[in-house]
């Protein structure tokens, strides 16, 4: 008993972090609406051969159920596709499925210690078992549940590429293997998936012939209880009508030889489509498969192109000018050996047009410089919790150039951009250093760093000796920029190509300028002249130029002062020059 508690309890550790933070109540909910979404689906596509949603998102789908049942009933049994109407037939051998490895240090350690190993395309398609008796085909079975699957027996009959007769006269020879959709030179680096197993799946499952029955093959990936070597399985294949398998089966050494020729199956063009590689062992014989145990053979798929993520909460950060944008927390995932835990979504109207709350499924996908970006929603909890988002009255180009509690994101946002490179230039200085300091109260303006001391920012909690000596260094650099970077700094609405053409060199002359002024500079017409001087006149932007400029004046008499010190010291030195001359 006391085991069988120890059990549960560790269980549930490993399993909290993994399951929503749902009521039983809410979870039931959610489990209902998703089970009945997956069962239409499941008809549509066993019973109509209509696919309803693509394959990667539907196996994404019904792994979310299953991960609920573990979380919120964990003695059910795990649920299994609705199958069509005409029942199930029993596999001759159990269809066992194959691990999949992530990535080709995986590959590497699985390979570690066997033998006789060879290389395969994983054909993109349907499983199914050939079942000859002395030669004559008696049955074509869909995988099904690895058990049981359909009789597809009468479409066999009307696919060229299967055989109906073999020359291969054992009383009873089970072939397992993919049925595919012919292809002219296919690229899966370029094309995709392009549906293939759909298309297969739904010529299957209709009633009746179509003409895609004509354009599929059969690729016999294996062969229990067969010959004992590949070679000898290979030739009696080729004999028997079904030799495609022979010229896709390649010997294997190492993890680098997997990997060759899953990068060269990527690119060249193939009569098939194909998700990656399966390398093979020789298996045990057949009467000891079972269903999901195999040790003989594993899966390097191909990266997908999109991947599906649960949303698992969302922020609204406020930009420098007060936009609001939207960024979806995702429980992690991998896509293209990147690992996604959010994306940016864009702006707020477009987060709420498409009505996105924590729980929902999303697909991922990678645009340029393999930024994430969110193609689509295919799944949306029931229960839908909205977020708080930001009021949107209260930002705007002129809010947040003072520190308050609401204003901490906007005001984080200006400090950063004018430390950028392109503004004022102050390398080492980050988000982070500017949450350090805000965290300690030392910000209370866009511009009061400028009159920290070196004991006030080393006094800050976490702040080291070299790293306070870093910022002080660069806030003191930061004032030798030339005017016009500070103009940007403040956060001036001026064109980048007007501020360049623009030659005030002072706060003065800036102000004094009219929308007349303002419009004699490039790429600003009438509506922006009046913006700028909107901006310009604002109290708050007014009381940081003067703060500015008072800094500005301090320099000039620093400067000053340190020229007047200078020009004191030579006048010493000349005269002490001129003393031992005379002496």
């Amino acid at each position: 008993m006391r085991s069988v508690i120890l059990i549960v309890v560790l269980w549930c550790a490993v399993a909290q972090g993994q399951c929503p933070v749902w009521t039983p109540a809410r979870g039931e909910r959610e489990m209902t609406a998703l089970a009945q979404q997956l069962n239409d689906w499941d008809r549509a596509y066993y019973r109509q051969g209509i696919s309803m949603i693509g394959d990667d998102r539907y196996d994404a789908l019904a792994k979310k159920y299953q991960a609920w049942q573990r979380c919120f009933q964990p003695q059910s049994d795990t649920r299994q596709p609705e199958w069509g109407a005409n029942g199930k037939v029993l596999h001759p051998v159990a269809h066992v499925g194959v691990k999949k490895l992530a990535d080709k240090q995986s590959v590497s350690r699985w390979m570690a210690g066997r033998t006789a190993l060879w290389v395969q395309p994983k054909v993109d398609g349907v499983a199914v078992t050939l079942h000859y008796q002395r030669g004559e085909l008696v049955s074509m079975i869909s995988r099904g549940d690895g058990l049981r699957g359909e009789d597809w027996t009468k479409k066999a009959r009307l696919i060229p590429a299967i055989p109906q007769h073999i020359p291969l006269r054992d009383d009873s020879l089970s072939l397992q293997g993919e049925l595919f959709l012919l292809m002219n030179g296919h690229q899966q680096a370029v094309a995709g998936g392009v549906n293939a197993r759909t298309t297969v799946a739904g010529a299957m499952r209709r009633k009746g012939a179509t003409e895609v029955l004509q354009n599929l093959g059969i690729f016999i990936w294996s062969w229990p209880s067969g010959p004992e070597t590949l070679t000898q399985q290979l030739s009696l294949l080729r004999e028997a009508g079904l030799g495609r398998v022979s010229d896709w089966s390649k010997p294997v050494d190492s993890a680098d030889d997997v990997a060759g020729w899953r990068e060269r199956w990527f690119r060249q063009p193939l009569p098939f489509v194909t998700d990656g590689v399966v390398i093979h062992s020789m298996p045990t014989a057949g009467i000891y498969w079972q269903s999901g145990k195999n040790t003989w053979s594993a899966a390097w798929k191909y990266s997908p192109p999109t991947v599906s993520a649960e949303v698992r909460s969302i922020n609204f950060p406020i930009g420098r000018t007060g936009k609001i944008s939207v960024v979806l927390n995702l429980v992690p995932v991998k896509l293209d050996d990147k690992r996604i835990s959010r994306v940016s979504f864009g702006p707020l109207k477009h987060w709420q047009a498409m009505d996105i709350v924590p729980g929902d499924q999303v697909t991922i996908s990678l645009a340029g410089q393999g930024i994430p970006r969110l193609d689509e929603v295919v799944w949306r909890v029931a229960d839908r919790r909205h977020p708080r988002i930001p009021d949107t009255a209260k930002f705007n180009t002129l809010s947040c150039l003072t520190y308050t509690p609401d204003c901490r994101e906007q005001l984080l946002s200006r400090l950063v951009w004018l430390s950028s490179q392109t503004v004022l230039s102050m390398p080492g200085i980050s988000r982070a250093r500017w949450q350090q300091l805000m965290q300690a109260g030392q910000l209370s303006h866009l511009f009061s760093w400028l009159s920290l001391s070196r004991e006030q920012i080393s006094g800050v909690e976490g702040m080291t000796n070299v790293r306070a000596e870093q910022l002080y260094h660069q806030f003191s650099l930061s004032q030798q920029q030339p005017f016009k970077r500070w103009v940007k700094a403040l956060g001036v609405p001026v064109p980048e190509n007007a501020l360049n053409a623009m030659s005030d060199d002072n706060w003065q002359t800036l102000l004094a300028r009219n929308s007349d002024a303002w419009q004699q500079l490039p790429g600003i017409g009438k509506k922006l002249a009046g913006q700028i001087i909107v901006f310009l006149r604002h109290p708050q932007v007014q009381a940081l130029i003067v703060e500015l400029q008072h800094h500005q004046r301090e320099k000039s008499m620093l400067s000053m002062r340190v020229i007047k010190d200078r020009q004191t010291q030579l006048k010493a030195q000349r005269q002490q020059s001129g003393n031992k001359t005379e002496q």
